[in-house]
């Protein structure tokens, strides 16, 4: 049996976890002090997200689901959701005690705010749980006190200066984050390599197979999934190992296959695009002409 827990109020939150509601749209967390968790006879539990929730998780507390992936938390451990977002964990069992932390806030806290026009740049919240952040003891410190200077605010009197600074104490908070990640990507180097040969791998097979005429051009979703990651990980390990988007990455090996078979056949150009996955010949010429400097033809007359 499936539980459905949807997180969508920051009250039923609080009070979920035995913290009094110092602000309507924002709360910070020490699940320490909820009571013991029990949710009966369900099998997992699908938490439904209506808030941006980011936690740090100290301890184990159960094999979590996003997507097709499980991942077993580990101390020093955030995840982030966003709206929308759905993940599963299995029943731990009655009796269990959550640890750690949570930054829990509703989309209308930071309207007409600057986070508010850079929250999807932070591609973490599009991650799958297998992608989350580990950090170290230097940064779990800084995790913390990001939390305690918003727990500090919230328990101000609210005035017009309120939102302002405690939309700005998340986004700094948030681009530490990016900060760790960064250093995370790092010190994976050798497995992003590993990544990185196992896509070229894939990506020259796909031009060798039907996939091109069947499914259309590669895509980045593609080649994500097929790699077990999100779009957006997987994008962003892309950019750090070469410096271009994946979808760069995509086109400019897409262009080389072009090359050769431009040169190398006496096929048709509407026939090579066709090969390629173009659904239009005139799009295929069209790029080919914007990375190499001349069409199909001329490239092959110039060859010849």
């Amino acid at each position: 049996m499936e539980l459905l827990y949807p997180i969508d109020n920051i009250n039923d939150c609080n009070a979920a976890n035995n913290h009094k509601t110092l602000h309507p749209l924002v709360s910070v967390i020490d699940f320490s002090k909820a009571d013991p968790r029990n949710w009966g006879d369900a099998t997992s539990i699908k938490f439904q997200y209506g808030l941006y929730c980011i936690y740090l998780k100290d301890v184990k507390c159960g094999d979590i689901r996003y997507g097709r992936n499980y991942y077993d938390y580990q101390a020093g451990t955030l995840v982030f959701f966003a709206p929308g977002q759905v993940a599963e964990i299995e029943n731990p069992g009655a009796g269990y005690q959550p640890m750690g932390y949570g930054l829990i806030f509703h989309p209308d806290l930071i309207r007409g705010t600057s986070l508010s026009k850079n929250i999807n740049d932070y591609n973490f919240f599009s991650y799958q749980s297998n992608e989350a952040l580990h950090i170290s003891d230097v940064e779990r410190l800084l995790v913390l006190d990001c939390f305690s200077k918003i727990e500090s605010e919230l328990k101000q009197p609210v005035d017009k200066h309120s939102k302002k600074l405690i939309a700005s104490n998340i986004e700094l908070f948030l681009n530490y984050c990016e900060r760790f990640y960064d250093r995370q990507f790092i010190t994976r180097e050798n497995e992003n390599r590993g990544l990185l040969a196992k896509f070229e791998e894939l990506l020259n097979d796909y031009f060798l197979s039907g996939n091109p005429q069947t499914n259309g051009l590669p895509s980045v979703a593609y080649f994500a999934d097929e790699l077990h990651l999100s779009a957006n990980y997987f994008g962003d390990l892309i950019k750090r190992e070469t410096g271009q988007s994946a979808k760069e990455f995509i086109l400019n090996k897409t262009i080389e296959v072009a090359k050769g078979k431009v040169y190398e056949s006496d096929k048709t150009v509407n026939e090579i695009a066709y090969e390629l996955g173009f659904k239009y010949p005139q799009h295929f010429s069209r790029l080919f002409k914007q990375k190499v400097g001349v069409t199909p033809g001329n490239y092959r007359g110039s060859m010849n």
